[in-house]
């Protein structure tokens, strides 16, 4: 395993992987860790600003290009910046059901299922985790 390949990629790349990588663990803590508590909002807000990252530094990468720049992943980074504001407001308003749903379907979809998909060959994270 070697930072390398991460850390000769762009700052958009740098910004990205990171964010998303930090999200992905603090969404551990907060799926498994107690609700409703003040290091729960606080570790909640902390996730929503790295994932608000996350999805504004997809904009900024082209790397999969399937329609003009675009790729799959800039739907995902809509659907996030669409989903995370609701989410938040569903907590806010103590609607505790469709904050869960909207959250792990972040969590899962955003963080688990789209990084999956950076470990293919060819990608950065996989020269990262496997190496070239």
């Amino acid at each position: 395993m070697t930072l390398a390949p991460l850390l000769q990629a762009g700052p958009a790349i740098q910004v990205h992987a990171f964010a998303a990588i930090a999200a992905f663990v603090l969404g551990g803590i907060q799926i498994a860790g107690p609700k409703g508590t003040l290091p729960h909002r606080l570790i909640g807000t902390a996730w929503a600003v790295l994932m608000f990252g996350v999805a504004v530094s997809a904009f900024f990468i082209h790397q999969l290009r399937v329609w003009g720049p675009w790729s799959p992943i800039h739907i995902l980074a809509a659907w996030t910046l669409v989903t995370l504001p609701i989410a938040l407001w569903r907590a806010h308003k103590h609607d505790v059901p469709h904050h869960r749903r909207a959250m792990l379907s972040l969590y899962l979809g955003a963080l688990l299922i789209a990084g999956l998909f950076t470990f293919l060959p060819g990608r950065i994270m996989h020269a990262v985790v496997f190496g070239h």
